[in-house]
């Protein structure tokens, strides 16, 4: 039986479903997942001492605009891909998008910069531990992601755990990002970028299993 098929037949006769509960399963999952990356990073890095007076900097806002422009489009996109028959084609250009735009920007940071001062624009000081930190951060949110997502009814179990992983990845770097001391675009179009598509590919594995039914 295809899975269209099944799901009509449990639907015959449902009785109608309360409006808004996917709703909020989903944003209690992210605000519950959010509070255990934070907790995980005072607990592990503590936060930046400098974090209210950054926050009022533009090249803060500049750090996080990627990953906070791709959580709110992904965000988006494991929600509708929670729902068989959604469509999410349109919504995969605001997913990359944001970080095209961000790699565009480190290569003119790094055109403009002295030879000598790409290297290290590039490495920062952190960027052996970087993708481990990023994706760390991301784990409770990711997993919280994915317990909401059992609740509905993903026909792309793989496809929807790498989404919700991308997801989990980009709001898990706005967390770090409360403690990292980096601030150049090249550093996070690499480090940042890649610790977010590492807990992608954990979201795909653990959706491949989880989400399947």
């Amino acid at each position: 039986m295809k899975t269209d098929e099944l799901i009509a037949l449990l639907a015959r006769d449902a009785g109608p479903v309360p409006t808004g509960v996917g709703e909020r399963r989903f944003a209690a999952a992210l605000v519950l997942g959010i509070l255990a990356a934070l907790a995980w990073v005072q607990a592990a890095f503590g936060l930046r001492a400098d974090l209210p007076l950054l926050m009022t900097t533009a090249d803060f806002w500049q750090k996080v605009a990627m990953p906070l422009a791709v959580a709110v489009t992904g965000l988006v996109v494991v929600f509708r891909l929670g729902h068989p028959g959604a469509r999410v084609r349109g919504w995969w250009l605001g997913v990359w998008l944001p970080v095209s735009l961000l790699w565009i920007w480190a290569a003119a940071v790094l055109w403009m910069a002295e030879p000598a001062a790409r290297m290290p624009l590039v490495l920062g000081t952190t960027w052996r531990s970087c993708v481990f930190n990023v994706t760390a951060t991301a784990l409770p949110i990711g997993i919280a992601l994915l317990w909401a997502l059992r609740g509905l009814a993903p026909t792309r179990p793989t496809l929807t755990g790498a989404a919700a992983g991308w997801l989990a990845g980009a709001v898990g770097a706005c967390v770090y990002s409360l403690h990292c001391p980096e601030m150049a675009a090249p550093f996070v179009a690499v480090w940042y970028v890649l610790g977010m598509g590492l807990s992608a590919a954990l979201g795909a594995l653990a959706g491949r299993h989880w989400l399947r039914w």
